[in-house]
């Protein structure tokens, strides 16, 4: 058994001390650093879906307003069902097709 000086000890307590705060810095600092990636990413995501929300009713309307000009004078006045019909048709394809290409776009994203 090797016998230290009080100084020696005391160093060496010292030196360790210094290493766990050290550690605990940097795990804090890790920390900190995840906690900032995670808000940016989901901040990103919510401005984004907000936006796409303002596009989409935008497209709305746009497909209204192509139903009520070109759909219901070509099927008449009472023609109400059809039109909600025929937009909702539109409605859908056009989210397939958007869906069908971003899922395309992402598989090629984790390809790379």
């Amino acid at each position: 058994m090797v016998v230290l000086g009080k100084s020696k000890r005391r160093t060496l307590q010292q030196k360790e001390t210094n290493r766990k705060t050290k550690t605990g810095k940097e795990t804090v600092m890790k920390e900190a650093s995840e906690i900032k990636k995670q808000f940016t990413e989901r901040t990103l995501k919510l401005v984004t879906s907000g936006f796409s929300l303002v596009a989409a009713l935008a497209w709305n309307e746009v497909i209204k307003e192509t139903v009520n000009i070109y759909i219901k004078p070509f099927f008449g006045e009472g023609s109400g069902l059809i039109s909600l019909f025929i937009y909702a048709l539109i409605v859908t394809a056009l989210v397939v097709f958007i869906s069908y290409q971003l899922s395309k776009f992402g598989a090629d994203e984790k390809g790379e």
